[in-house]
């Protein structure tokens, strides 16, 4: 819609000068019966001129005027007439109108008022005696001075003297039967009907005129409850009088202009008169209503050239209405009738005076038609004096200054009388709301949204109006309405007012919860305060001591801060109280510390720095393991503002304990409050993860060095370990790494040998390498770099002998063992080795034949012989260690022994038992094991030479099977082999025969003959499976075990069985408890397994 140049409305319309200097009171705006009557204290209410030119004749004040003319003039029956009126209706100006029109109606004044009313009763009104009781003047003790009809004044107590005597002066008096005197009773009707008959002897008409009769009533009762029946019978006779008197008419008010009065007592004396005027008056009369405010207004604040001049009154209201448009469908949709609306309000929002008009006016403390002349006269001069920019009087004239902090005169008035209304007992402090809340308001409008007419604040204002008496509520629709006269955007303004929603202490958060589109549905100013007030309150009685105690529970229960650092294996702690919490012991530390050890980024704290240089005390520093400690701390900035989330959240806590206590909370507010706490203690979680972004441990310098990290979703400790500036190393390290040459330079010049525990421990030591964060791992290095043969670890004992491990891990005594050191292999000579190293394939090339000597056993081991180990691609040298002649001579024993070499010397073959001493000499040959023997090597259709005869020895069986090989056999297999045929009963011995088992010296005297019933061993079933037999030791029967499942794995979809033969003892028997001992062993493993 085309944009409308407009001005502001005081462009338009001009403020009286009264108005524009700013000196007023309420007085100004109170119509004073008294005086007027008695000619005193004048204003623009004495003069009939000054007094139409002001007065704007309303349909209900001129038909007032017409029906109380009428009744003068003999000419109508309604004779009692009742004002029946809110404080400040305009009771009293429609009463001094009457007293103008009929107290000198042949000098009234030429003006358009007056001919209104003129026209509006069809006859010149008729002089009337007016006598006015003025309720509000008649002091109890003292009484009111009154005029006679000649002038004279006199002071009455008695209300009926006081009427008398203005009706005809002594002789009034002596109708009431008291020349001289007042009567304490009131009259009866039949003598206030010839009191009343008095003007007409004069030629006229009687107008009797009460005001303020509360203000008497309620003081009169209150000293004396026999008055209240005293009064209603006065008023009774009165009224009925007054209907019997030709041409006397009788106009009421009743209501004090003291809302003080309306008492419980006053509104029990109101009734009982409200009842006796009933009874003879007609309805009510309302001389203001709704659709007369505006020009009520206009006519007492502008210049009367303001409101004839209507020239540019339809350009501001078409302005207006394009930018209500803009927000409201339903004005857009009914837009003609709004401009009518909108004209005839005119510069008056017609929503910002219905909203007075409809709910103030329920309020006790408020004046009606005074009250809404008085506010707006102050806002009005306040407006215009900052510049108010809208096209029409809204509800920024209830705003100060853009300057200025404190709320208007207007508006505090505004706040004082909605203070009056009480809830619960209680009264609200609107001033005080209000104040708070036009400064979020204005907070808002300096965020950025881009409002330029201060719609929030106007905002607040509107709210507040329509939120009162107490429980009254604005839609949103009728908010935006009253703010959309500036055209301000719709997607702003709505911005704002969410934002207002969000941070008001007094909305009521029962209706802001419910919304519609981003906002809520109803707005309330609440008479007490809603969630965030009382939130807000409870912040402040949150004791520090609570919550620093609440903030080191929350950041000790908060996983992210060491997920995943033990599993990566830190030593972890969690909030250490002291240095000596984190051990001194060369093991990777990460420790979370506390707020008091708050940094800065370059700027690590004494707290922080206590906990890396010290153990125990300041006196004992951490030495040694310096570069082992890493603390993760929280930024000084976010651990407070971690602090305020955990007030927050303890905040809603304290105020959900006191919402338990009251039994007024519907279930809307307990949701919103459990939302509101659930939020608050998952901010209060996030703000801890992200206040802990300073690392602090040492640097390249060793000093202690503090950085900052960025904030994101990943664990802090995975964040730590991945920053280069920690130096932290979580990867394995190679043995090579360690050795001299490597990147750690950890070695000096020509060292041969260095401790285990100084290799260990050097990356906690030393600052200028990384720190490795599982130091464990470092010594499996070093012994995986042992196994691998890369070096040769040793031990020293206390006698100064060693032992040696090469190619083999060291046992847990020598692991223990703090001599534990690391020997290059071009320097060391091994005392232990292995038995398994010298057997076929174990050592590279160390069998390059199928057969070697012993000698080329020493030379392998000569401590100058080199071998190249394939790399992946490429080949490095590997250097053998040095071995003493024992040592080799002890492993290569030990292989003969368990079966993994086979020793020939000249005709000794020993394979699988003791090599004899003497024969391991250089000349001995080492063999590989024989294949295994099996039973059907040993029958006769297999061994012929061996069994020339029905009955063979074990030595004839040994010696034909050596033969049939070309070379001698050891004993031992073939041992096992006729152990098998023995145990199979496919050979037995004779009753002759030597006892078995035996050694190779008893093998002659071993006699067997093939039983007789068994000519062949039978067939094996499955003729095409593969198996194998073999000697194990216990540590290769370990190792058989830890590999079933990949045997199993290896062997899916085939049969597979295992077959154990265990057997103790040699040629001698072993003893009967430790053969019990074993099958008690044995058949827990299965049942009915023994040995036999």
């Amino acid at each position: 819609m085309a944009k409308i140049s407009t001005k502001p409305w005081h462009k338009v319309v001009d403020l009286r000068p009264d108005i524009r200097s700013g000196e007023l009171s309420q007085k100004e705006f109170a119509a004073d019966l008294y005086d007027v009557m008695m000619e005193r204290n004048r204003s623009v209410y004495h003069d009939p001129k000054e007094f139409f030119a002001l007065t704007y004749p309303t349909t209900k004040l001129r038909d007032l005027a017409r029906d109380v003319v009428l009744r003068l003039a003999g000419k109508s029956e309604k004779a009692v007439r009742q004002l029946q009126l809110t404080y400040g209706g305009g009771k009293t100006h429609a009463l001094i109108t009457l007293v103008h029109l009929t107290a000198a109606p042949d000098k009234l004044p030429k003006l358009p008022a007056v001919d209104e009313f003129v026209t509006h009763i069809g006859t010149v009104p008729p002089k009337a005696r007016i006598a006015a009781l003025a309720f509000d003047q008649l002091d109890l003790e003292t009484g009111t001075d009154v005029k006679a009809p000649d002038g004279t004044m006199r002071r009455f107590k008695m209300p009926w003297s006081a009427l008398a005597w203005q009706l005809g002066g002594k002789t009034g008096l002596k109708v009431l039967g008291k020349e001289d005197g007042e009567r304490d009773s009131a009259p009866a009707t039949n003598v206030l009907e010839e009191l009343l008959a008095l003007p007409a002897k004069d030629g006229l008409s009687t107008l009797i005129l009460l005001d303020e009769v509360l203000m008497w009533a309620r003081q009169v009762v209150g000293v004396d409850a026999a008055w209240l029946g005293k009064a209603e019978y006065f008023f009774q006779c009165l009224t009925q009088a007054a209907g019997r008197v030709p041409g006397c008419a009788l106009v009421a008010s009743l209501l004090a202009s003291d809302p003080a009065k309306s008492d419980e007592l006053g509104k029990k004396i109101e009734k009982a008169l409200y009842e006796i005027f009933q009874r003879v008056s007609d309805a009510g009369v309302q001389p203001v209503e709704r659709q007369d405010v505006a020009e009520v207004l206009r006519r007492r604040l502008l210049t009367p050239a303001s409101y004839t001049n209507r020239g540019e009154w339809k350009q501001q209201v078409v302005s207006a209405l394009n930018g209500i448009c803009d927000l409201d469908d339903q004005t857009k949709k009914n837009r003609s009738h709004e401009e009518e609306r909108f004209v005839a309000a005119f510069p008056f929002h017609p929503n910002l005076t219905d909203a007075f008009f409809e709910k103030w006016t329920q309020l006790e403390g408020f004046q009606r038609t005074r009250g809404v002349l008085r506010t707006f006269a102050l806002a009005l001069w306040d407006a215009e004096k900052w510049g108010d920019p809208t096209p029409v009087i809204g509800p920024a004239v209830f705003l100060s200054a853009p300057t200025d902090v404190a709320l208007t005169d207007a508006t505090r008035e505004l706040a004082t009388i909605a203070r009056t209304e009480q809830y619960e007992g209680k009264r609200q402090d609107w001033q005080a709301i209000l104040e708070g809340e036009i400064k979020k308001a204005r907070e808002i409008q300096e965020e950025g949204f881009g409002l330029k007419f201060r719609e929030i604040e106007q905002a607040v204002v509107a709210t507040f109006l329509h939120s009162q008496p107490i429980g009254q509520k604005a839609q949103t629709r009728e908010l935006l309405v009253m703010l959309g006269a500036n055209g301000s955007d719709k997607i702003d303004l709505s911005k704002g007012l969410a934002r207002w929603a969000d941070v008001s202490w007094y909305l009521d958060d029962t209706f802001t919860a419910e919304k519609e589109g981003n906002l809520p549905k109803v707005w309330r100013l609440g008479s007490k305060p809603n969630l965030k007030q009382m939130h807000h309150d409870a912040r402040q009685h949150i004791s520090e001591t609570v919550l620093d105690e609440v903030l080191e529970k929350e950041i000790g229960q908060t996983k992210r801060l060491t997920e995943g650092a033990r599993t990566m294996g830190a030593a972890v702690h969690m909030l250490p109280s002291k240095p000596s919490d984190i051990e001194d012991d060369g093991e990777f530390h990460y420790a979370v510390l506390g707020p008091k050890a708050a940094s800065e980024s370059g700027k690590p704290s004494a707290e922080a720095k206590r906990f890396i240089d010290e153990t125990t005390a300041a006196d004992r520093p951490r030495a040694t393991n310096r570069n082992a400690v890493v603390l993760a701390v929280p930024s000084k900035d976010g651990i407070e503002l971690a602090r305020e989330k955990v007030r927050d959240a303890l905040g809603w806590e304290k105020v959900r304990e006191l919402l338990k206590s009251r039994d007024d909370v519907d279930t809307v507010r307990v949701a919103q409050l459990e939302a509101n706490l659930k939020a608050a203690r998952g901010e209060m979680t996030s703000q801890v993860i992200m206040a802990y972004c300073i690392v602090v441990t040492v640097n390249e310098a060793n000093d202690v060095a503090a950085f900052r990290l960025a904030i994101d979703n990943e664990p802090l400790f995975t964040k730590i370990v991945n920053d280069k500036r920690a130096r932290i190393e979580s990867t394995a390290v190679n043995a090579e790494a360690l050795l001299p040459g490597g990147p750690y330079d950890l070695w000096q010049a020509g060292e041969k040998s260095r401790y285990v525990k100084d290799l260990v421990g050097a990356f906690a030591s030393t600052a200028k390498l990384p720190k490795m964060l599982n130091r464990g791992a470092i010594l499996d290095t070093l012994l995986l770099g042992c196994e691998a043969g890369e070096f040769v670890l040793q031990v020293t004992r206390a006698d100064k002998s060693i032992r040696t491990f090469w190619k083999a891990r060291p046992d847990d005594v020598a692991l223990r063992d703090p001599s534990l050191e690391v020997m290059l292999s071009d320097a060391a000579t091994l005392v232990d080795l292995e038995p398994g190293l010298v057997a076929p394939g174990a050592l590279p090339g160390l069998w390059k034949t199928d057969a070697i000597k012993l000698s080329d056993v020493a030379a392998y081991f000569s401590g100058k012989h080199y071998v190249q180990i394939d790399k992946g691609g490429y080949t490095e040298p590997l250097s053998i260690p040095g071995a003493s002649a024992d040592a080799i001579k002890a492993a290569v024993a030990g292989a003969v022994k368990s079966g993994r070499v086979w020793l020939l010397n000249g005709t000794i073959s020993v394979c699988g038992d003791d090599v004899p001493g003497g024969f391991l000499t250089d000349e001995a040959q080492l063999l590989p094991p024989p294949a295994p023997l099996s039973t059907a090597d040993l029958l006769p259709a297999n061994l012929p030479a061996a069994w020339t005869e029905k009955i063979t020895t074990a030595h004839l069986v040994h010696a034909s099977l050596s033969n049939k090989r070309g070379k001698p056999l050891p004993w031992a297999p073939v041992r096992q082999a006729l152990d098998e045929a023995f145990r199979l009963g496919v050979l037995e011995r004779t009753a002759d025969s030597h006892d078995w088992p035996t050694d190779f010296g008893g093998a002659a005297g071993v006699k067997m003959v093939v039983r007789t019933e068994i000519k062949e061993p039978p067939p094996k079933k499955g003729y095409g499976a593969k198996q194998v037999t073999a000697e194990l030791r216990p540590n290769e029967i370990q190792d058989l075990a830890d590999q079933l499942g990949e045997l199993t794995k290896a062997a899916a979809g085939h049969e597979l069985k295992f077959s154990v033969q265990i057997q103790v003892g040699t040629d001698k028997a072993p003893p009967d408890d430790v053969v019990e001992q074993m099958n008690k062993i044995l058949g827990g493993i299965k049942k009915g397994m023994r040995l036999e």
